[in-house]
């Protein structure tokens, strides 16, 4: 077998495969005899219930550009995605971001649920909000000029790979950014093959008519995500403000925040959902900690199952938030929850 490619020359191959595709014809030379060289595609489509990943849950890993984050995707065992915003753009030749994100994510956590922060913690997030800052303005003007084709050429690396991206999720559809960076977000997505963009919900009303009414005309849909601030009610505004607005829904943050039963919600809301979140968070009687699959509060079986049962056919995404043991890592642990979601569905 030493002729076979490993996956690692596969996805160089296929990346300069895709760029390189002849004018007018659309194939890439070469790429399928290489993908069926690795062997069957990754299939996480469990007896009706797409399990997908975002790609926020290999945030530590310390390769971030779309090749590598594909390579996590595969070694998981998944066949569809959410994609976070940096893989996509750093592919298509974004200014590079020099805030260590992998250092500010667990502040920027502790910020939004409120945890104490010490003064260190507090001078870390004010220098990276900076820094941030002037990043974003450094990538605004970068998106005014970026070749698109770009973005369809992941698509194609993706797909040929047997991972469909369902979902996008850049820094581009805030109440800080114009219309010009709305606008482009939403054809990135399309060029990616995405059926829907997502983004934390802005609690502004206005901001969530602009964004609905902008995604509908392009044909797809705007789930908008949240954490402990999830009730029955969160959603009500902008999905009447627009077909184009949906939900985001997170299960295990809507088990945290002491919601009712989120099975009823499911049922009530299903046709809105665009996709959901899952995880295992406790309640809050029980501490509110996010813990590997099986031992948290959510009722992540009977959830999966109703999906099964009742042929929900929106994505349900693992987002790995619980603690890495020692001795592993992001791609091992997601590939547990996956097994966990294939187990809860035979």
């Amino acid at each position: 077998m030493k002729n076979q490619p490993t996956r690692r020359q596969f996805l160089g191959a296929t990346a300069a495969l895709v760029a390189g595709t002849v004018a007018g014809s659309h194939k890439l030379f070469g790429a399928p005899a290489l993908i069926r060289s690795l062997g069957d595609k990754p299939n996480s489509l469990i007896d009706g219930v797409q399990i997908g990943v975002i790609t926020y849950s290999f945030r530590d890993m310390p390769d971030q550009s779309a090749e590598a984050t594909l390579n996590y995707v595969l070694d998981s065992g998944i066949s569809a995605i959410e994609l976070m915003g940096g893989p996509a753009e750093s592919f298509a030749g974004a200014p590079k971001n020099t805030v260590n994100m992998q250092a500010v994510f667990p502040l920027m956590r502790k910020r939004r649920e409120k945890q104490e922060l010490t003064e260190d913690e507090k001078k870390q997030l004010a220098d990276a909000d900076a820094q941030m800052k002037a990043y974003r303005e450094e990538v605004a003007k970068w998106r005014l000029s970026v070749p698109m084709d770009k973005f369809e050429q992941v698509r194609k690396m993706y797909n040929q790979a047997g991972v469909k991206i369902y979902g996008f999720k850049p820094d581009t559809f805030g109440v800080q950014n114009s219309d010009a960076e709305i606008e482009y977000g939403l054809k990135a997505a399309k060029l990616l093959g995405a059926n829907q963009v997502t983004v934390e919900h802005p609690g502004n009303d206005a901001h969530t008519l602009k964004l609905g009414t902008m995604a509908h005309k392009q044909g797809l849909r705007v789930g908008y995500h949240g954490h402990e601030q999830q009730t029955p009610t969160f959603w009500d505004t902008a999905l009447a403000q627009s077909p184009g607005n949906a939900i985001n829904f997170d299960l295990g943050h809507y088990v945290a925040a002491g919601n009712p039963d989120p099975l009823v919600f499911l049922k009530q809301k299903h046709d809105r959902i665009a996709s959901m979140h899952i995880k295992d968070r406790q309640t809050a009687d029980h501490g509110k900690g996010n813990l590997p699959w099986g031992q948290g509060d959510t009722p992540l079986l009977q959830v999966l199952k109703l999906m099964r049962d009742q042929k929900y056919n929106f994505p349900a995404t693992v987002e790995l938030e619980y603690k890495v043991p020692e001795g592993s890592n992001a791609v091992a642990e997601v590939k547990k929850c996956v097994n966990f979601c294939r187990n809860a569905l035979s």
